[in-house]
């Protein structure tokens, strides 16, 4: 690891292609072009590009092609924004991590994040290579995510979510519908949107189910401002665990989440804008521990705009 970050591999073929000059910056420049030549070679130079053989050797831009070589290169995001957020680590051992992560922070690295990630923040900050999630929560959601410390009791954790043996409690600020039935279920199918980073519900067979209930309606909040007249505070339990299921079946109900950037229409905020925070926390998680052999309940210190809203 280099600052949290993990090396990208590509492996050299038993024989130079054809067409590719003598030297290995020839062979990354035509293998991976995404990268332009220019760029390898300032990787090159700056250290960032590592073969294996019988050890670690830093490539230099002049280093000649070796067939059947594993080469190890590092990611870099020049422009990588800085967020002005910290998460928490609320419990940790030596198989377990439980962190509280801020709303618009990925856990692990996408798009315009890398160091910025959830999961390279921890491993710089804590020295644990093999760190990993065993499961996931949207960059805008904040709340619970855990991690896997070591690999060989990753499986016993990740198959608590796969089997559905994690009891995972969100709370959401949502509009307030007096006409719906409280509490309720909502199953539904959910499939991709045509835009790739949404989703849908269609018709079918359901694939999805969360319970909503309500904490607070409005006649609850204090005071008689207009717009907490408009707001509710629900409690979320999702059974499933679809891509955006608790914000795509708030939408399906006709209760958006408050500040979801893309239910119902993309509204995402413009590039170091922060102050609408999609209104969704990861709230609790329950369930008994296949290592350690006893129960876990771990809570979120992080709260929602609730009463404090925004109209």
């Amino acid at each position: 690891m280099r600052q949290g970050v993990g090396p990208s591999c590509v492996a050299t073929p038993s024989a130079r292609p054809s067409g590719v000059g003598p030297l290995m910056l020839d062979f990354l420049s035509q293998r991976l072009p995404a990268i332009d030549r220019a760029e390898w070679s300032r990787r090159m130079a700056a250290g960032d590009v590592v073969m294996e053989r019988g050890g670690a050797l830093t490539l230099a831009p002049d280093a000649p092609f070796e067939p059947g070589r594993r080469l190890f290169y590092y990611r870099d995001l020049p422009d990588e924004p800085d967020l002005p957020f910290k998460a928490r680590v609320l419990y940790q051992d030596e198989h377990l991590l439980v962190a509280d992560k801020p709303h618009f922070m990925p856990v692990v690295p996408s798009g315009r994040f890398l160091k910025q990630a959830l999961l390279v923040q921890l491993k710089a900050e804590l020295g644990l290579p093999e760190l990993t999630p065993v499961h996931r929560i949207d960059r805008d959601t904040a709340g619970l995510v855990m991690f896997s410390v070591q690999a060989p009791s990753r499986g016993a954790y990740q198959a608590l979510f796969r089997d559905r043996r994690v009891e995972k409690t969100y709370a959401a600020v949502a509009p307030w519908r007096a006409d719906l039935a409280w509490p309720l279920v909502r199953r539904s199918r959910i499939v991709e949107a045509e835009a790739f980073f949404k989703c849908t519900e269609v018709p079918g067979e359901p694939n999805s189910e969360t319970s909503v209930e309500v904490l607070n309606a409005p006649s609850t909040v204090a005071g008689s401002d207009s717009a907490a007249q408009r707001w509710a505070l629900y409690r979320l339990k999702p059974i499933t665990g679809k891509r955006h299921q608790l914000r795509v079946h708030m939408n399906g109900l006709g209760l958006p989440i408050q500040n979801d950037p893309f239910y119902p229409v993309v509204n995402d905020p413009a590039p170091g804008d922060y102050s609408r925070p999609l209104q969704l926390l990861a709230q609790e998680l329950r369930f008994f521990d296949p290592i350690a052999q006893i129960p876990r309940v771990f809570v979120s210190e992080l709260t929602l705009n609730w009463p404090r809203l925004v109209a």
